[in-house]
Order: structure tokens, then sequence, then C-alpha cells
């Protein structure tokens, strides 16, 4: 191994851990501002009426959602109606960080959501409300990694969450 190879390969990680906070920041700030939408079919709803608020689609999946086809299809409509509209889309694992980002909502109380189902975090959408752009340093770092992705051919870029 050469020493381009040693140090590209030790910025790539750092590039990884960046992004992957990035993204966790992201998803955060998103859900305080109210520009989450959690749910492949309240996600599908949403990119129907307004897809030009859409500013990055989180498709999620852990080794046990691989063999779920009907999932796999939504995703794959999913994706061709973002590469269509010029969303940036990211595969995501880690379905835990994700519930432990976005767990419960402040509204929610467990008394009143002893009958709700979990939430559906296979795909989550970033909106961006027209009421004003609100620009983050996260949101640009992950745009970013989308497009040195796609300039590297690897059209559906793919990050890991780590539990904490």
């Amino acid at each position: 191994m050469t020493l381009e190879e040693v140090v590209g390969c030790d910025n790539t990680d750092k590039k990884m851990q960046t992004v992957n906070q990035a993204l966790e920041e992201l998803l955060v700030t998103a859900q305080r501002q109210d520009c989450l939408t959690a749910g492949v079919y309240e996600s599908a709803k949403l990119m129907n009426v307004d897809p030009d608020s859409v500013v990055l689609c989180l498709l999620a999946t852990d080794a046990e959602d691989e063999d779920d086809i009907a999932l796999q299809i939504h995703f794959t409509l999913i994706q061709a109606f973002c590469c269509d509209n010029d969303i940036n889309i990211v595969r995501v694992s880690g379905m835990q960080r994700l519930e432990q980002l976005l767990g419960v909502n402040e509204e929610d109380d467990s008394s009143t959501n002893t009958n709700k189902e979990p939430r559906d975090f296979h795909c989550i959408l970033i909106t961006n409300p027209h009421t004003g752009s609100w620009k983050s340093k996260a949101l640009q770092e992950v745009a970013n990694y989308c497009e040195n992705c796609r300039s590297q051919n690897q059209w559906i870029p793919y990050l890991s969450l780590q539990e904490r």
C-alpha cells in the first residue's frame, strides 16, 4: 500500500464520520423545525402534493428488511421520482439509530399513544419550507456528499448510522 492510499483511506473514514454526524444533526434539526416527514406512505403523499419542497430523501433499511419485496418496490418508485425531480437520495442502514434520533415527538404523550403503531422510518423526507429557506451547514454537507458520490457514478449514496 502506498502512502497516498493510506492517507486517502484515513481521509475517507474521517469524511464518512463527518457526513454521518451532519446527517444526524440535520435529522434532529429538521424534526425540531417541523421539516421532516417519516413513513413511506406519508412521504409519497408529500412528494405528490409538493415535490419542490423536498431537499433530501433517506431510504433506510437493515438486513432484515432486504427481503421485504413490497418495501423494495416502494423504494424503487421513490428513487425514480426523486431522480426525476432532482431530489438528493441517501440509502441508510441503522434503523435503531434513527429511532434513537427521531424517537417520539414531543406532542406524543405515552398515555394517548398506547394504541398507535411505531413510526415508520423506512423513508424520511427533509423539506425546505416555502416561507424561508433554512440553509444549514449539515444539509450542505450531505448535499455535497451526494454530489461527490454521483460524480463517482455512485447514483444512490450509502451511509451507515451507528448506535451510541
